[in-house]
């Protein structure tokens, strides 16, 4: 990923930071107490059921493919609450690639003070060698963190959450103004004085990133990740911990500031998230707004009733969470029926009885589009705001949707039969299309300001990413799709060692190692492990997932044309 440089240029004050002066390392030691009536919130209603709901309609064959996948490779049915760490290595014969992932993983690992801290972008898998990026990305650990907690080494992640929240807690400021207090890093480093002996961490919230924009996901993210480790390890102390519940209040503070804007959704700028450069997904790109959906529910699980503040933001929450909800499964989806809609709208429609609510003119519906669109079958679009509808299919957005249970269990079952009948479009050879189609020409020109490196089917303008594997895999799971994962962790593993582990693909059906793209890429092979580790046994879905809340169902006046 690039949103910062690892030159030599001297960081911002307030980047730099030396734990003595705010040590968090006492909550190291603390020792997990496990709560279960807290632990089993509610979404661990009954992840039991995840499986035969998401099988309603869909006829035997799929309910025995789900069915089956229940059993892990070791015999005996597995608890999808449970999320225990990982038996792969002593209950079946691993894929020969599953070995070397672990060992090129382990040796992008950073320490801080002794500590394993993170994993840096990219290393030499063979000589240890760091390349190009010698820092923890926040959004790019995160999958390494999941292949930790699934195979039972949560210290790090630990260490990882704990960094990260004291760095969130320094005065932040980029050519003399200051960002919001609850801004998390874009990624860190670890500086060593071998002549002191001392380690420090100096961190990037985007003083250094290209085109100098601070991470929206970075946040997000941070929550998700503290789930997923309270529900893998039982441990509520860390999450509780003062601590860690203003580290929430402020991200949430951050989010739902109120301002002008009447949408719930979040604005945002381009470059904000994982798509990192000027891809004209400003306004309210889908990814965030998935991932803000899911860091919303996250928050409310994890944030203590009692403690105080945490009441109205709790409230605030559940406000934010409503309007959210109906907003994005109104006005972002988008299926065959609903597309009609639209190239039949009328436009100037004035007053609250509207139907083309946001003024989006018939004629910006792209060609592509009406080809594209099959009959049973749909997802959220990428952005949505006054008089713009960018129908472009973003995966990251759609899988966090689908995990996030922002989709309804309709419509995940409509972004998995879409991904079915446009394979080759959104998988190809190399599965996973970050956005499809690619943009061209003029429109490319304009949108991305002529980046060479954006270039089309190539990084995230239409590119393949292998890391994507892994919610691709989380969402036909949770879908009961295996057959879907199955197929698209075959092609990976085709590949993915044998080119060196590459970072993304080129080419409309992701033949070719990208142009620019850097081997040994950490994340991509995170990705392959988490895929494998959720597949071979699927109860580690449970610490990424969460069930639909059913209090926060609208009545949808949209088209019901999904799943059959």
């Amino acid at each position: 990923m690039e949103v910062a440089g690892t030159g030599a240029a001297t960081p911002s004050h307030a980047s730099v930071v030396d734990t003595d002066d705010f040590d968090l390392s006492r909550l190291l030691n603390h020792r997990p107490r496990i709560n279960v009536e807290r632990q089993r919130s509610f979404d661990d209603r009954s992840l039991g059921d995840l499986y035969l709901s998401a099988m309603d309609g869909r006829g035997a064959g799929g309910y025995m493919d789900s069915y089956e996948s229940m059993y892990s490779p070791g015999g005996g049915l597995r608890s999808l609450t449970g999320t225990p760490a990982s038996s792969t290595r002593l209950s079946f014969e691993p894929h020969p690639l599953v070995g070397d992932a672990w060992d090129a993983l382990r040796r992008s690992l950073v320490c801080f003070r002794g500590q394993p801290l993170g994993t840096i972008a990219a290393v030499d898998s063979s000589s240890g060698e760091v390349l190009n990026y010698d820092q923890v990305f926040v959004r790019d650990f995160v999958p390494s963190a999941l292949a930790f907690l699934m195979n039972g080494e949560p210290e790090i992640v630990k260490n990882f959450l704990l960094k990260t929240l004291l760095l969130q807690g320094w005065e932040k400021r980029i050519d003399r103004f200051k960002l919001g207090e609850g801004a998390m890093p874009a990624s860190f480093k670890v500086l060593k004085d071998p002549k002191r002996g001392v380690d420090t961490l100096a961190a990037d919230f985007g003083e250094s990133a290209i085109g100098r924009v601070a991470p929206a996901d970075s946040g997000f993210w941070w929550i998700i990740l503290l789930r997923a480790y309270t529900k893998s390890t039982g441990d509520l102390t860390l999450a509780e911990t003062p601590e860690c519940q203003k580290g929430i209040r402020l991200i949430m503070n951050q989010c739902l500031a109120e301002g002008f804007d009447t949408f719930p959704t979040l604005l945002c700028a381009d470059g904000c998230c994982m798509i990192d450069r000027r891809m004209g997904v400003y306004g309210y790109p889908i990814e965030i707004q998935a991932l803000f959906f899911m860091s919303l529910r996250c928050a409310l699980l994890l944030l203590k009733p009692e403690a105080e503040g945490n009441k109205d933001i709790m409230e605030r929450i559940v406000t934010r969470l409503h309007a959210l909800s109906y907003h994005m499964r109104t006005y972002f989806w988008l299926d065959f029926q609903q597309l009609n809609d639209i190239y039949r709208f009328k436009t100037e429609e004035y007053s609250h009885t509207a139907v083309n609510k946001f003024n989006v003119i018939p004629e910006s519906i792209p060609d592509w589009l009406f080809d594209f669109m099959p009959s049973r079958g749909g997802y959220f679009v990428g952005n949505v705001s006054p008089a713009r509808m960018d129908f472009r299919w973003f995966a990251l957005g759609n899988c966090v949707a689908i995990l996030a249970s922002l989709a309804t269990p309709e419509q995940a079952g409509a972004i998995m039969d879409l991904i079915e009948e446009r394979w080759e479009d959104l998988i190809g050879e190399m599965p996973l299309k970050i956005c499809y189609p690619a943009i061209e020409g003029h429109e490319w020109q304009n949108v991305t300001g002529c980046d060479p490196k954006n270039t089309r089917w190539s990084y995230h303008n239409g590119g393949s990413w292998p890391v994507l594997i892994w919610l691709l895999t989380a969402a036909c799971i949770k879908t009961g799709r295996l057959k879907i994962a199955r197929r698209a962790i075959d092609l990976a593993e085709a590949r993915l060692a044998r080119d060196s582990w590459p970072e993304y693909y080129d080419g409309k059906l992701g033949r070719y190692v990208g142009k620019q793209a850097r081997k040994h890429q950490t994340w991509s092979i995170a990705g392959y492990l988490v895929a494998k580790m959720m597949l071979e046994d699927p109860s580690h879905l449970g610490m990424i997932s969460l069930e639909e809340d059913k209090a926060m169902n609208p009545v949808l006046k949209r088209s019901a044309s999904w799943t059959v």
